[in-house]
């Protein structure tokens, strides 16, 4: 893809301070787009910042939001529509993990799990489909995971969620069709994230 491939094009990544989301956030902006990320960790906020660099100046704008609140992420959308005019692009990579078997497992690892894999992708597809939907055109990317195809045993809260996700996709994928505006979910296997290193 060329520099300036996306040139003029918005993007909202959320999980977009994460060890993924980075690498999307950075790659989007070296391909010319604008883009907004949500953020609520400070330190995370900062690297972003950093790795960035003076290049993304007036292109990258990290926002303080919870992505599982569906009125903060229609907030979002609102402004980003309002500075742009336009939200062409939305990547749903925020996400986390947890390990256990079903009976391993408490009530609050499971609402985590739902609300950080599942409920944030509810709430920016669902913030970002009207203003995608008036404009005829739009693309969104949600990243789910392969440990989940076939479920596997072991973590039954995080395979839910992302099972769950999968399905979400392929449900709004039809409920779009004809709007211009596509939906995705890509598969990644285990990834090497510091995040991982700790759970």
């Amino acid at each position: 893809m060329s520099p300036a491939a996306l040139a003029g094009r918005v993007a909202v990544v959320t999980g977009g301070t994460g060890a993924l989301g980075q690498a999307i956030t950075l790659r989007l902006l070296a391909d010319g787009a604008a883009v907004w990320v949500p953020w609520i960790v400070p330190a995370e906020r900062d690297r972003l910042l950093e790795r960035a660099g003076p290049t993304a100046t007036g292109r990258l704008f990290p926002v303080e939001t919870d992505v599982t609140s569906l009125e903060a992420m229609t907030d979002l959308a609102a402004a980003i529509r309002e500075r742009h005019g336009a939200l062409d692009i939305l990547v749903a990579a925020v996400g986390g993990f947890a390990g256990g078997a079903l009976l391993e497992t408490d009530r609050a690892t499971w609402d985590r799990m739902l609300a950080l894999n599942l409920t944030s992708v509810f709430a920016a597809t669902r913030a970002v489909a009207p203003v995608m939907s008036a404009a005829g055109r739009g693309r969104m990317v949600v990243i789910a995971s392969r440990a989940v195809v076939p479920p596997a045993p072991g973590f039954i809260a995080y395979t839910t969620a992302k099972a769950g996700v999968i399905a979400f996709v392929q449900a709004l994928a039809q409920e779009l069709r004809g709007r211009g505006v596509t939906v995705n979910a890509v598969l990644p296997s285990t990834m090497d994230t510091p995040a991982l290193a700790v759970v």
